[in-house]
């Protein structure tokens, strides 16, 4: 099995030579931002609608990308993304983020989603740490204040509305045939979104923000009795399906305890560190099968295939739990899913015009989705590209402290 330095060594190399040049290949210097999808034969639609959430995604991507590497290209490509923000996706006349524009940078479809305003506000504070563009930060905090102001009723985050902020059917982000008012992935992501704001601003009113969802997620959506966290809720926060969610739950455990480092407040250290450590042992136990994570379990079936964003999520999962316990089984597991998907979902084929990228998904035994394409508006650099920035950071905080076999 893959050592620890050997892995970081293999992911550092993934990132500069396969995903960077990759994602770098798909910019648009005619209308700014970068190409909407690619297909499962590798061919590019230059036409294709433009999602803000990837175009966001793409520019968080880049600016953490420079602030680990320190090659002036990346912080070059963040500035693009940065820019195709502003020009396109921000609705000048009534504020926030659209949820896509055309290929040409009008806008196409015009909701305004919280989860879609919370991506931005994780670009932008990126952007501002990256480069200390004080602009950057402003918009960060003016789509917070949005949100808080709009978005928001004293049940917590509500979820999907029109251009001009009246409330609509949650369709994007519901899904398993029901249709929820409120859900963990959308608390999830605006509770990442603010840790970031606060990691690079330290504003005490945001800290409050995230005290107040790690609450909601200790009184709300964890349940313990079956160690997982519900996914899909009415609007007084009841559980509508009985889903669990693996790739959710791995990342929240360790999305969760970055938060708490960063927001260093022993009170909410103890009482979510039991729940985070709890989640990452149901998954493990659940849900890994000694190579990689299944999708998630609904009504007790569990859907088998192996996303690409879950199994990113679970090498930093299980690093991080390691990191936390010292429980040797986590640091196999990481690595274990780190061997899968070098075999598996990492896309070897030729046909690339530059790097590669990963399958949308693969099976149990790592044959390729071909009907799944490689692009689209929610297949980005986030999930994969975070990884290999978590494992490069953490494994050289394991060497510093002594900790690497």
């Amino acid at each position: 099995m893959t050592d620890l330095k050997q892995m970081k060594e293999q992911v550092r190399e993934h990132l500069t030579h396969d995903i960077i040049p990759f994602w770098k290949s798909l910019r648009d210097d005619t209308d700014g931002g970068y190409y909407g999808y690619l297909d499962y034969d590798l061919s590019v639609d230059k036409k294709a609608v433009k999602g803000c959430i990837l175009n966001s995604r793409i520019m968080w991507f880049f600016s953490n990308a420079y602030m680990l590497l320190k090659d002036e290209s990346l912080l070059n490509e963040a500035r693009h993304g940065f820019e195709f923000m502003k020009k396109a996706c921000w609705d000048k006349e009534n504020g926030g983020v659209f949820w896509s524009v055309n290929s040409d940078g009008t806008p196409n479809e015009t909701l305004k989603h919280t989860y879609n305003q919370a991506f931005s506000i994780y670009a932008l504070s990126s952007y501002y740490d990256a480069c200390g563009d004080k602009e950057a930060l402003d918009m960060a905090y003016r789509l917070y204040e949005l949100i808080e102001s709009r978005m928001r009723d004293e049940g917590g985050y509500k979820e999907a509305f029109d251009e001009k902020f009246n409330e609509t059917d949650n369709e994007k982000l519901s899904e398993n045939g029901v249709m929820a008012q409120r859900t963990m992935n959308t608390l999830l992501h605006v509770f990442e979104a603010y840790t970031e704001l606060y990691r690079v601003d330290k504003n005490r009113e945001v800290a409050e923000k995230i005290r107040q969802m790690m609450d909601t997620v200790t009184d709300k959506i964890y349940n313990p009795k079956l160690h997982r966290q519900e996914v899909f809720f009415d609007d007084k926060w009841n559980s509508i399906i009985d889903l669990h969610s693996y790739g959710h739950d791995i990342e929240t455990a360790w999305l969760v305890d970055r938060s708490l480092e960063i927001l260093d407040d022993e009170r909410y250290s103890k009482k979510l560190h039991p729940i985070t450590a709890d989640l990452t042992d149901c998954i493990y136990r659940t849900a890994f099968d000694g190579s990689s994570l299944a999708n998630e379990c609904e009504r007790g079936k569990v859907n088998e295939w192996r996303i690409w964003w879950v199994q990113a999520e679970t090498v930093v999962g299980f690093l991080n739990g390691y990191e936390k316990s010292g429980r040797k089984e986590y640091l196999d597991a990481a690595c274990s899913e780190w061997e899968f998907i070098k075999k598996h979902v990492i896309d070897r084929r030729d046909g690339y015009t530059a790097g590669k990228e990963w399958y949308w998904r693969v099976s149990k035994d790592g044959a390729p989705d071909s009907k799944k394409p490689i692009v689209e508006p929610w297949k980005c650099p986030y999930h994969n590209g975070r990884m290999c920035f978590e494992v490069i950071r953490r494994i050289t905080r394991m060497e510093q402290n002594g900790g690497v076999r």
